[in-house]
């Protein structure tokens, strides 16, 4: 039994829900043709978790596609579980048999420190995983395929994750099933490492460290405004064959993302720069730590600028994008 859910595990390595639960969801009846069955692989992640809450609360069968149904706990009890391992391509032909819909959320652990022994890397998990995944979704006959890559994806980005990024996009678009694929900025909400990290500084110490000038320019997206694009873009005609980047309506420094992160504190520290050049020197070191906290490359990751373009997004689904400090409201303080 699983702490906070009452998920049971069958047979055949699957948890299902109690019965019942997807009768009605929101008011949508759960009889047969009333509902779509998606499979959310990465649905433990941080992104996963909310659209796989999403898709529930439109009233879709939803089952989560993970590497173990241990890390099902927290998650939402209305979903079901598979094992699917986009690293191992043996386990994903049985796991998305009978789906109508796949969205990959998969993320590796303590992204975007990458950490090749473990096979952490945005090459073997972003692009080959998401390979993986779409070439057994065109076996199995999915109609729509959802992915998740990145604002700046491009053949010639001067950084490796977007190239891979641009690898995955490419490998979606030619596989032949129908796909909508979103590009997001920096993304935040209860769960993630990042803006939770700086607030958690804020929490303790007297100052708060920033990597770089804190010049950096993003647009800050709320996770479930995320979710909600993923969610709509299932029965969205318009959204298939659509490339959408997707961020938040404030364009910002990181200076100011982290000063409105403090306001909704009610703190006020000190911001400590750290210049660029010297953390990569320290990162460089790290790196060859145990769990490896911080690498050269993160360090890249970190300061570069990610602004989306939300035009696109806007004409085709019209749905509001939250600003910074409204999504902060969300989560703090209600945990």
């Amino acid at each position: 039994m699983l702490a906070r859910t009452r998920w049971r595990r069958e047979r055949r390595g699957k948890v299902s829900p109690q019965p019942g639960v997807l009768k009605a969801i929101n008011g949508v009846p759960g009889a047969k043709g009333d509902i779509m069955k998606i499979l959310v692989a990465g649905g433990t992640g941080f992104l996963g978790r909310e659209i796989v809450h999403a898709l529930l609360e439109s009233g879709h069968s939803v089952t989560v596609g993970s590497r173990s149904w241990r890390k099902m706990g927290g998650g939402d009890i209305r979903a079901h579980w598979v094992e699917a391992d986009v690293a191992n391509p043996a386990t994903l032909p049985a796991a998305l048999a009978g789906f109508e819909v796949v969205v990959d959320a998969v993320q590796f652990p303590n992204s975007p420190v990458e950490d090749p022994k473990k096979g952490y890397t945005f090459e073997q998990v972003d692009f080959e995983g998401t390979r993986n995944l779409v070439d057994a979704a065109r076996t199995a006959g999915v109609a729509h395929f959802i992915g998740l890559s990145g604002v700046g994806a491009a053949d010639d980005a001067p950084y490796h994750w977007l190239r891979f990024k641009w690898q995955e996009e490419e490998h979606i678009r030619a596989s032949g099933v129908p796909y909508t694929i979103f590009r997001p900025s920096w993304v935040y909400g209860a769960g993630d490492v990042s803006l939770n990290r700086f607030m958690g500084f804020a929490r303790f110490l007297p100052f708060v460290p920033v990597v770089g000038n804190g010049k950096t320019r993003i647009n800050p997206l709320y996770v479930g405004d995320l979710a909600a694009h993923v969610a709509a873009s299932v029965t969205n005609a318009a959204a298939k064959g659509g490339l959408f980047e997707i961020g938040g309506p404030d364009i910002l420094t990181m200076d100011e993302v982290i000063k409105t992160a403090l306001r909704a504190l009610h703190k006020r520290r000190i911001l400590l720069h750290n210049p660029r050049p010297v953390m990569k020197l320290i990162a460089g070191v790290l790196q060859h730590l145990p769990g490896r906290p911080l690498t050269p490359d993160a360090v890249d990751f970190i300061t570069m600028d990610g602004v989306a373009d939300t035009a696109a997004l806007r004409e085709v689904f019209g749905l509001p994008l939250q600003t910074l400090e409204a999504g902060l409201a969300n989560y703090l303080g209600k945990d």
